[in-house]
């Protein structure tokens, strides 16, 4: 309601601010959604996501207890025919006969699990956002889910609202928070019978999925969803588009959240928020979209390992390389870990973790909020990522050069140009390799760093 004004007694400032007020509620109503993908893909994705860089993934649930193989142990155990004769190995090997997967939700005691120690891991991995799993293909939810009746945390193993409690702490250092989520359960009954029928039918989605969707997202307000386990059906059979519409119209995240491209058979690289196209995703060259490489510091699993082996573990250079890549070509990058059972994240994740914050705490200003320059990479010298920010381009080292200088050909150079190494504020000589574009750097004694990797600022070149 607008009361009648006389315009001749109304000032200036009143106008203006009825003006924006009005706009802003016709841009509001032009914004929003239609559940369809053309109108879904058309969203922007909010600003904060493209300049994080750097997540945090976390895979915890009852499939941490086994802690053998992966999180898919249930699956290989029980449910692909035929079953994987080293998960049945184990089972008979260490378990009595006739134990069933739930028994080991009670075994799920996350008594040492302290999420401020947490948050402060991955505050000091130098992370911008936190994606913990809020229910994973087993359908255990991580919090006091409804819907998931005594198969969640809070009925049963720790006892504690695990989703709720990170999410505090997270957010308690200034970090954005996001939870993953399954859309498939592999042994749900209801989603049985629907895969049964063809998924013509739809009684898992409309009395388990999306009812548990929409309180999860109203109770926690996460700021990315991280759909997952869509493959079997396609997205009309989840509801997708409907959901999404509402969540980016009406939901209280509307205009913060961002979501990835897992909403059915064939939408992945093609629809949703950001592509993740598929795990530990590398594009051989720049992709014209959003995208984020998710990949673990186990590189044979996402969830806890109890026989995990150091030479199985990403090595920091290899995970600043690959962070480094990532970035360069436009990415995010998540990075997963997966605590124990009894909630502690395995020293040697946390080593990795620091050890990324350490190097970000010196090479930051070339990861965070940067863009992708008109060349992502050479290897002239020594392998060279390329990144910009503002009127800098930034020329990351990932390898020591073998002497004190190093060539770059892609910077096209003027007699302005000055060199930096950062971290460092003095400038470095240089020379022009020829009239059309290439330097030459004169290299400062470079300061050890396990990542093995280094940053040349370059103002005012092309």
């Amino acid at each position: 309601f607008v009361p009648h004004l006389n315009i001749c007694q109304v000032s200036p400032v009143i106008m203006l601010t009825v003006f924006v007020v009005v706009v802003a509620l016709v841009s509001q109503t032009a914004a929003r959604y239609t559940p369809d993908w053309t109108s879904l893909d058309a969203r922007p994705l909010p600003s904060w996501y493209d300049e994080a860089k750097l997540g945090i993934f976390i895979h915890w649930g009852v499939f941490s207890v086994p802690g053998f193989g992966s999180e898919w142990f249930w699956w290989h155990w029980q449910g692909q025919q035929p079953p994987d004769q080293k998960y049945v190995n184990y089972m008979s090997q260490n378990y009595p006969p006739g134990f069933t997967y739930p028994e080991f939700a009670r075994q799920f005691h996350a008594q040492f699990f302290n999420p401020d120690d947490w948050a402060d891991i991955f505050k000091a991995s130098g992370a911008k956002y936190v994606v913990l799993t809020a229910k994973h293909h087993e359908g255990f939810t991580n919090w006091e889910s409804p819907n998931s009746w005594n198969w969640n945390s809070v009925d049963t193993g720790p006892h504690r609202d695990l989703v709720g409690d990170l999410a505090e702490a997270v957010r308690n250092r200034s970090l954005h928070y996001g939870l993953y989520n399954s859309l498939y359960e592999w042994f749900h009954p209801l989603y049985l019978i629907d895969k049964k029928n063809g998924f013509k039918t739809q009684e898992f989605v409309l009395q388990k999925l999306l009812p548990e969707l929409y309180n999860m997202v109203v109770r926690y307000r996460p700021e990315v969803i991280w759909s997952d386990g869509d493959w079997e059906a396609p997205d009309t059979y989840w509801n997708s588009t409907e959901f999404l519409a509402w969540l980016y119209n009406d939901s209280p995240v509307k205009d913060t959240v961002v979501t990835n491209d897992r909403w059915g058979a064939g939408c992945a690289c093609k629809h949703g928020g950001y592509y993740n196209c598929e795990d530990k995703y590398t594009p051989g060259q720049l992709p014209t979209h959003k995208w984020e490489k998710c990949t673990s510091v186990d590189t044979l699993s996402w969830g806890y390992r109890r026989n995990m082996k150091m030479n199985e573990l990403l090595p920091l250079a290899a995970i600043i390389e690959d962070l480094v890549r990532t970035v360069a070509f436009g990415g995010n990058y998540l990075l997963n870990v997966g605590p124990t059972p009894d909630g502690m994240i395995p020293p040697l994740f946390e080593e990795r973790l620091r050890g990324v914050g350490d190097w970000l705490e010196v090479n930051g200003q070339a990861i965070y909020s940067s863009k992708p320059w008109r060349v992502q990479s050479e290897n002239t010298t020594v392998p060279v990522w390329y990144t910009s920010k503002g009127l800098t381009v930034y020329a990351i080292l990932t390898a020591k050069p073998p002497m004190s200088t190093v060539k770059l050909l892609a910077p096209k150079t003027s007699s302005i140009t000055q060199v930096f190494l950062v971290g460092n504020p003095t400038p470095l000589s240089w020379a022009p390799v020829n009239p059309g574009g290439g330097l030459v750097v004169l290299l400062p004694e470079l300061p050890y760093t396990p990542a093995q990797a280094w940053t040349l600022g370059l103002d005012f070149v092309q």
